[in-house]
């Protein structure tokens, strides 16, 4: 059985996301669904969703009122839940009240699933710069592959899947989810190893990299692809313009803290200029 994990704060972006799970029930129908929704603390003053302060609340009518408000989420959750009752798959849901992120985390540690599945529409300028969105957290650190949805997606529909890395620091165990990925979809699949200024290889080397790789955890039916670009956040978002791709595949160091002021992440930044899919996982090695 697979265990997908939804986020749902019952926005549109959320519902696409939702969508493109129930639809994954047609090729593959032992699935299992949670959705989860966060009720973040409100302040003493308004009750929200959305964000705001940790002050605790100042007196019994608020406390009255929010308990109110959280049932009212749980018997939305379990109308949907109703509303989606197929026999090829089972869901359950559930209404956690804390930090969006936090929670979100606590879940994937205790249920341990095997796909998270969320909808975003993307931060830009300042915002992505000092804040980052609930989804880049997520994407960071996660310990499950984490799919990001930007809009109404049919699975059926993701017919070319770009895989982009540099091919020279993968294990088993992310080979082993590229490939349940490639059967999953039944897609065309296309590494490309972009090439920098800053980290410049020959195609005769890249090519090696690639073919080592490819040979090493015996795929098959791939197309490979050097891709020349100023960064690789571009050359990968470029690439996938060019072939007319529908996802994009990548694997992420999850850096944290000073070291990810400093450096950056790129899956991060594909997660979220990126107009299509991406599928983004922390590879077993990366520390915080």
């Amino acid at each position: 059985m697979i265990h997908i994990l939804i986020p749902y704060d019952f926005s549109k972006m959320a519902t696409h996301a939702l969508d493109f799970v129930t639809q994954l029930s047609s090729p593959y129908t032992n699935l299992h669904l949670t959705l989860i929704h966060v009720i973040e603390y409100p302040l003493n003053t308004s009750v929200g969703t959305l964000g705001g302060g940790m002050d605790p609340l100042s007196d019994y009518q608020n406390q009255v009122y929010f308990r109110d408000f959280v049932e009212q989420k749980k018997v939305k959750l379990e109308r949907i839940k109703d509303k989606l009752s197929s026999p090829s798959y089972s869901i359950d849901t559930r209404v956690a009240v804390g930090v969006i992120f936090r929670e979100i985390s606590q879940v994937i540690e205790e249920l341990k699933p095997d796909l998270l599945v969320m909808g975003s529409s993307g931060t830009s300028g300042w915002e992505e710069f000092w804040i980052g969105s609930t989804t880049e957290k997520i994407v960071r650190t996660a310990t499950c592959p984490v799919l990001t949805i930007k809009g109404e997606t049919d699975p059926q529909s993701l017919k070319k899947i770009v895989f982009a890395s540099n091919f020279k620091e993968m294990d088993v165990g992310v080979a082993a989810r590229i490939k349940t990925m490639q059967l999953l979809f039944n897609s065309e699949f296309y590494f490309v190893s972009i090439n920098t200024p800053g980290d410049f290889m020959t195609n005769r080397e890249a090519d090696a990299t690639l073919e080592k790789f490819i040979a090493k955890f015996k795929f098959e039916n791939i197309h490979t692809q050097i891709y020349n670009s100023v960064s690789e956040e571009s050359g990968i978002l470029e690439f996938a313009d060019d072939i007319g791709a529908d996802l994009i595949a990548m694997t992420t160091h999850g850096r944290t803290g000073i070291l990810h002021l400093l450096t950056g992440s790129i899956a991060e930044d594909v997660v979220n200029h990126s107009k299509r899919p991406v599928w983004t996982l922390k590879t077993p090695s990366s520390k915080a």
